[in-house]
C-alpha cells in the first residue's frame, strides 16, 4: 500500500561516476510542466540541453547556470510513469544520486506525491527508417501502438540480453524500473583498484564476467542488462520529447551518445514528429 500523499519528498545518496554527495526534492507543482531547479534557477525540461553523454547524460541550462550529471535514472522514472506536470525538482550537488541503481526510488518518490499521468507523450513515430551511430542501431517503424525493443550483445562475454516495454507504466514500474546498472567486470575492478567505485552499494549495481555475474539482494535475471539499458534509453528519450506514443523502436546496442545523435538525426529526416515540445539540443 501507499502512504499518505505528500507534497514533497527528498532522497539524498552519491553520484555514481562523481560520488560526490547529492539530492534531489520532489516539490508538487500543479499544472507546471516538469522542471528541475539548481542554485535559485528553475527551467522546464525541454529548456535544457544535453552537453555530454559518454557514460552517462549530462544536461545544462541555455544561460549555463544549471549543470546536472546522470539525468537518464530520473527522467525515466518521468517517462516511463507518463508524468509531464506537476512536479519540480531541486537538486544538490553536481549529479544524480545512484540510489538503487535505476528508478525505482525515484519512481516511489513520484507515487507519494500523486501525481497523475499526463496524456500520452508528443512524439510519434511517423516514417520508417533505421539510424546507425558506431555500432548502435535504431529502427524506427509506425504502427497503431507504442513498443520499444532493446537489444545487447557483448563479444567479450559471449553473452545477449534482450528486453521490452509496451509503453504502459504497469510494465514500466513492474519490469524496467527496478533494473540496476552494471558494469563489465574488468571495469569495475579497474574503479576499485583506483579507489573510486568504494561509495557504491553492492545492491544497486551488476557486474558482468566472463564466466559469471556478481550481484547482492535481489537474483540476476539474463534480461537485466538489457532492462536497464531501456531504463537509460527511456531517461534519454525524454529529453527530446518521448518516448514515443506509439510506432515501434528497435535499439541494438543503445548508448547515451549514440541516443542523442539518433533522435536528433531521426527529427532532421522525418522519422519522428513531436508536437508542442522542442527536441533537447547538443
Amino acid at each position: 500500500m501507499r502512504g499518505p500523499s505528500v507534497d514533497e519528498v527528498v532522497l539524498r545518496g552519491r553520484g555514481l561516476h562523481s560520488a560526490s554527495a547529492s539530492g534531489v526534492r520532489f516539490v508538487s507543482a500543479p499544472g507546471e510542466p516538469v522542471a528541475i531547479a539548481k542554485g535559485g534557477r528553475r527551467v522546464a525540461i525541454e529548456e535544457l540541453r544535453v552537453e555530454a553523454s559518454e557514460r552517462n547524460t549530462v544536461v545544462t541550462d541555455l544561460a549555463g547556470v544549471i549543470r546536472v550529471a546522470t539525468v537518464e535514472h530520473l527522467l525515466a522514472a518521468f517517462a516511463g510513469l507518463s508524468v509531464r506536470t506537476g512536479v519540480v525538482v531541486e537538486i544538490e550537488g553536481p549529479e544524480i544520486p545512484l540510489l538503487d541503481g535505476g528508478a525505482g526510488a525515484f519512481v516511489a518518490a513520484l507515487r507519494r506525491l500523486e501525481v497523475a499521468e499526463d496524456e500520452p507523450s508528443p512524439m510519434r513515430i511517423v516514417r520508417a527508417g533505421e539510424v546507425e551511430v558506431g555500432r548502435s542501431r535504431y529502427t524506427f517503424t509506425p504502427s497503431a501502438a507504442p513498443r520499444i525493443d532493446v537489444s545487447l550483445s557483448f563479444d567479450e562475454l559471449a553473452r545477449t540480453s534482450e528486453a521490452s516495454w509496451d509503453g504502459t507504466s504497469a510494465q514500466f514500474v513492474r519490469e524496467i524500473a527496478t533494473a540496476r546498472t552494471f558494469g563489465l567486470a574488468h571495469e569495475v575492478m579497474a574503479l576499485v583498484e583506483r579507489g573510486l567505485a568504494a561509495h557504491v552499494a553492492p545492491e544497486s549495481v551488476v557486474v558482468l564476467g566472463k564466466d559469471d555475474v556478481l550481484w547482492a539482494g535481489r537474483p540476476f535475471e539474463e534480461s537485466e542488462p538489457a532492462r536497464h539499458k531501456l531504463l537509460d534509453l527511456l531517461g534519454d528519450l525524454f529529453l527530446h520529447g518521448g518516448p514515443p506514443a506509439d510506432g515501434l523502436l528497435h535499439a541494438t546496442r543503445p548508448g547515451h551518445a549514440a541516443t542523442h545523435a539518433a533522435m536528433r538525426e531521426a527529427a532532421a529526416r522525418g522519422l519522428v514528429a513531436v508536437s508542442d515540445r522542442r527536441p533537447a539540443r547538443a
